[in-house]
């Protein structure tokens, strides 16, 4: 097992490459013990160069919605009227704290998605 630092695009190439050969591995063996060093340095490499930032609020909404199968009107509860559910998902109202608390609470979205600077219009 030789192992390296991935400083640039063609060495992540390459760790993709023995990754595929070795993702069969068997677990205790050395090329087990590879996967698991190659997988810790390519995601190392990823979140350096490429990193992936929270979701934008309204997307994050939409994907729980999608998730749990839900409508635009089970978000009554959590942001409010129908109008305002609508304003919310397309982008001509802000989400407000209150909004925020009751979604985090009540759907299990992260703040950290829900907070993002990403939201509401265009801001």
């Amino acid at each position: 097992m030789t192992i390296k630092p991935i400083r640039n695009d063609e060495d992540l190439h390459a760790a993709f490459a023995r990754l595929e050969s070795i993702f069969q591995a068997s677990e205790g063996t050395p090329e087990a013990d590879e996967m698991e060093v190659l997988v810790t340095l390519v995601e190392a490499y990823e979140n350096r160069h490429y990193p992936i930032g929270p979701a934008d609020p309204v997307e994050a909404i939409k994907f729980r919605m999608d998730q749990q199968g839900l409508a635009a009107k089970d978000l009554e509860p959590f942001i409010g009227s129908s109008g305002r559910v609508s304003e919310v998902l397309n982008r001509k109202r802000s989400l407000s704290l209150r909004m925020v608390q009751r979604l985090h609470h009540g759907l299990k979205i992260p703040y950290d998605s829900l907070l993002s600077n990403a939201s509401g219009r265009g801001g």
